[in-house]
């Protein structure tokens, strides 16, 4: 049962990446169709991600009330709403509208099942998590160039979305599963809010890490198919389909990160990634055929790979398992507003100077969230040395 409860689990983050790869790949027929400049993607962003602050701030509420199993449901119907909705969007405004629940939608899934997964399972079991959420994103891009190929873009949205209300039917349906392992009442939270969460010490290093990594995933998973368009001259069908290279890196980078995670721990699997990351988005820098570029994505994508699964699993062993709720709420909130603002600031940026300039934003991002998270780790291991935390970190016990 408690397998049957992992697989439900790796499902539910499938479904929750399948939309987030749909609109970068589609955009550059997308803003065509709809007679709108190309930056203009960065007003949807920003509302979908509007509504993930607002309900990754509420996540722990919401789980108190309805449980991680209630949330995970209700979330993934409303976001199968929202992809129906985009799909008979004939209008840029249609779009924004339709972008609000898609947002309130997976913002509460992701940190309930992020905090869950952190609680319960094995770093392990984090990266694969991601793992699958890679896959969600890997599919769209395909489907959206498909799309493309034979109709138009808002075939793509409403192909994900039937897979989506499958998802979703099939997650009501086995709702009794959850209930079985009861697992949700092993580990007692204590809801301590936004204020609570910023007064402990190491937390706003933390958010501030998780904001630049986010920001730099969000940018590359946002725009590299307009990157591919504007800057290596491939045509709007090639660059939506070569946008999947990023979630194919990050998505096998996941799976392999697995087998290792639980032996190099949390810490020491944040930094490989950002080295990697690094190599990747320099790697942008040379003007070499277009054969480096499509390589450097994925390189870029193996990088980002273990860094979010691998932030998120530290949380109940730098602060206590017992906050982890509340504080991974923010830290999703935090992440959010990395993935609401940054992306359409280089869409602005793309459209001054040129699309280009990818690589040095990617690097100025990555090596933030490199100094913020080892900030974080170096002060809850004071922490824990002078006994303000449990002396033995949470999981595989190697966050440090």
């Amino acid at each position: 049962m408690v397998s049957l409860l992992l697989a439900l689990i790796y499902l539910a983050f499938i479904s929750l990446g399948l939309p987030d790869s749909l609109l970068g790949s589609g955009w550059p027929a997308i803003h065509a169709d709809l007679g709108v400049p190309v930056s203009y993607m960065g007003f949807v962003t920003m509302i979908i991600s509007g509504g993930t602050i607002v309900s990754s701030l509420l996540s722990d509420r919401l789980t108190k009330k309805l449980g991680t199993r209630g949330v995970t449901v209700v979330s993934v119907f409303l976001t199968a709403a929202a992809l129906f909705g985009f799909s008979f969007s004939t209008r840029f405004w249609m779009l924004l509208l339709f972008a609000v629940p898609y947002g309130l939608g997976a913002g509460a899934v992701d940190a309930a099942l992020n905090n869950y997964v952190a609680l319960h399972y094995t770093s392990r079991h984090m990266s694969w998590l991601h793992c699958f959420w890679g896959v969600g994103t890997i599919v769209s891009p395909f489907v959206m160039g498909y799309a493309l190929s034979e109709s138009v873009w808002n075939e793509g949205y409403r192909i994900v979305g039937y897979v989506q209300l499958g998802i979703a039917a099939l997650l009501l349906l086995t709702l009794p599963v959850w209930k079985a392992c009861k697992k949700e009442e092993s580990a007692p939270q204590k809801s301590i809010g936004l204020r609570g969460a910023l007064k402990k010490k190491g937390v706003p290093f933390l958010l501030i890490g998780f904001f630049a990594y986010c920001a730099a995933e969000a940018t590359a998973m946002s725009w590299a198919s307009t990157y591919f368009a504007e800057v290596k001259d491939f045509t709007a069908e090639q660059a939506a389909q070569l946008a999947s290279l990023f979630y194919i890196g990050i998505t096998a980078g996941r799976f392999v990160s697995g087998f290792i995670a639980d032996k190099l721990g949390d810490r020491r699997m944040i930094v490989i990634g950002a080295c990697v990351l690094c190599c990747g988005a320099a790697a942008l820098f040379i003007p070499a055929p277009p054969a480096v570029a499509i390589a450097a994505f994925v390189v870029i994508g193996v990088g980002c790979a273990p860094i979010y699964p691998s932030i998120i699993h530290s949380t109940p062993g730098n602060f206590g398992a017992e906050y982890s709720g509340s504080i991974i709420g923010v830290q999703m909130a935090s992440a959010y507003v990395g993935s609401t603002f940054i992306p359409p600031l280089f869409g602005v940026l793309g459209r001054a100077v040129g699309f280009a300039v990818m690589p040095a934003y990617l690097l100025a991002f990555a090596v933030l969230m490199l100094v913020m998270t080892e900030l974080t780790f170096r002060v809850t291991k004071k922490q824990r040395e002078a006994g303000l935390l449990p002396k033995e970190t949470h999981g595989d016990g190697r966050n440090g």
